[in-house]
């Protein structure tokens, strides 16, 4: 499986940016593809999932209500619309696959990261300033 994401940038606070990850090689459509970030010096942190088979979503607390995780099956794309940006969102963003629709699950697969469990991009920095 490989995972391509794009739209990262710079962007102030308050501003909007859109994330793409791009799936190739996925064989099973019963699995959930998501987003992760790292911020400087902080641990990776699962910021959203979207199961593309079912459509369930999962949010973390820190971006419920500002971010809005979305996916094109006929593209095997997803994306990540994130609204009302602020300094604290400034991060690498990972899109990665398998990731579930709980809080645990992904912070099981954000352990993970290290042993390099499950298919990981390159990341995409999203940088805002104040």
């Amino acid at each position: 499986v490989q995972l391509v994401e794009s739209g990262g940038g710079l962007v102030q606070a308050g501003g909007s940016l859109r994330l793409s990850c791009a799936a190739s090689g996925v064989t099973n459509d019963d699995h959930g593809i998501g987003w992760f970030r790292r911020s400087l010096g902080k641990e990776l942190e699962g910021v959203s999932c979207i199961g593309m088979s079912d459509g369930i979503t999962y949010y973390s607390d820190s971006v419920k209500g500002r971010f809005t995780i979305s996916k094109d099956n006929t593209k095997n794309t997803i994306y990540l619309q994130m609204n009302n940006l602020k300094p604290d969102d400034t991060a690498v963003y990972y899109c990665a696959t398998p990731c579930g629709p709980t809080s645990q699950a992904m912070g099981v697969m954000a352990a993970l990261y290290s042993t390099g469990f499950g298919s990981w991009g390159q990341g995409t920095q999203v940088t805002v300033s104040s």
